[in-house]
């Protein structure tokens, strides 16, 4: 917010200006300083924070160290977070060591550090979709996530909120106060883009569909930015149907940042399919929230209704308090290519979720 303040002091262009600050991210995504994306962070943040004065400074965002947990220690180790389910769906929680099988590019790696129920530090982004397509299912999506948080957030955690239309904008910056995060994601309202607008959106085939729409690709870009240095568990929960329109950023950058930023994707799929079908439009979002979700260790769930829905967030809160962490040094140096890694419970009928791989940065 400083870099952004100071940016307008010498008038410099507000949609350009908070982006020279972060340029680490054009190594994930394309440029976002285009018409087609408006990033407004300084309006967002401003708009879900009360005023304050300098006796009641608002809380400053926590970038936390354990000496104990980490994801990668100078590419020394590699943290892997699991989830087990028996054949049922149910979680298996009574695991030892011995059971799990772990190997980088098909090579048996040692595991030196193991628990159950992790309390790994926890960084929770909470990302809701507010483009027109999902008018009649926001207020159910706004309940559950405000439960989940107040579920999985512990003293030592924190979260973010933004939101997603034709604008990606940061609503809460990262905090452990669960009132403000409450009150960002009350605060997520329906964009409206003019009825031009809204048709070239729901069209990407022709020319112009870039001026509005639904930009996901950009904002997990921008989400892994935001959780890229913190420590312990990155999980991002998406609320959307998962289709996109207009980003700048394709699949592929898109994935590849949220790998870099060693982030666990969790999407609940709450769709108004009437939407879709009263437009003669196809809906195709789950294939590619699943993408994200198979690659990060995380699930994609779908809620049909209040009860449905919330039975999708109990799981995400029962699953991230139910993680193994699994921790190995690798058996070969860090060259800055892209490792498969495979977790795996030989013995049993178990089902194991985890990053399908890491990025080795040089050492």
């Amino acid at each position: 917010m400083t870099r952004v303040l100071a940016l307008m002091a010498r008038g410099e262009d507000l949609l350009i200006a908070p982006f020279r600050g972060r340029r680490a991210l054009s190594t994930y995504c394309v440029a976002f300083a285009s018409l087609g994306f408006c990033l407004t962070l300084l309006a967002g943040t401003q708009a879900t924070n009360p005023a304050h004065t300098d006796e009641n400074p608002p809380p400053k965002p926590k970038v936390r160290f354990s000496p104990e947990v980490v994801n990668v220690y100078a590419n020394t180790y590699v943290d892997i977070y699991a989830v087990v389910e028996d054949r049922k769906g149910r979680l298996v929680s009574n695991l030892d060591q011995e059971d799990f099988r772990v190997t980088e590019e098909n090579v048996p790696q040692q595991i030196q550090y193991f628990s159950r129920e992790t309390d790994a530090p926890l960084t929770i982004g909470t990302v809701v979709d507010t483009s027109p397509s999902q008018g009649s299912v926001l207020a159910i999506e706004q309940q559950q996530a405000k439960s989940l948080i107040r579920q999985v957030l512990r003293p030592n955690d924190s979260g973010f909120v933004l939101h997603f239309d034709e604008r990606v904008e940061l609503l809460q910056d990262l905090t452990d106060d669960q009132q403000l995060l409450a009150r960002a994601i009350d605060g997520t309202v329906i964009h409206e883009p003019g009825q031009a607008a809204l048709s070239n959106a729901l069209s990407p085939t022709q020319p112009g569909a870039a001026v509005g729409g639904s930009h996901l690709y950009d904002t997990i870009c921008f989400a892994s930015k935001l959780l890229m240095n913190q420590v312990g568990r990155n999980v991002l929960v998406l609320l959307t149907d998962g289709e996109d329109v207009g980003s700048e950023a394709k699949l592929g950058a898109a994935l590849e940042a949220a790998e870099k930023a060693n982030l666990i994707i969790y999407s609940v799929v709450v769709s108004d399919l009437t939407f879709y079908e009263d437009r003669g439009l196809r809906f195709h979002g789950d294939s590619v929230l699943k993408k994200f979700s198979l690659a990060t260790g995380g699930r994609m769930s779908r809620g049909k209704d209040a009860l449905s829905t919330a039975s999708a967030f109990g799981q995400i809160g029962g699953e991230l308090r139910g993680q193994y962490l699994l921790r190995y040094t690798p058996s070969q140096k860090g060259d800055g290519s892209f490792r498969k890694i495979k977790v795996e419970v030989p013995h049993g009928n178990y089902r194991v979720r985890a990053r399908r791989g890491y990025y080795a940065e040089p050492e």
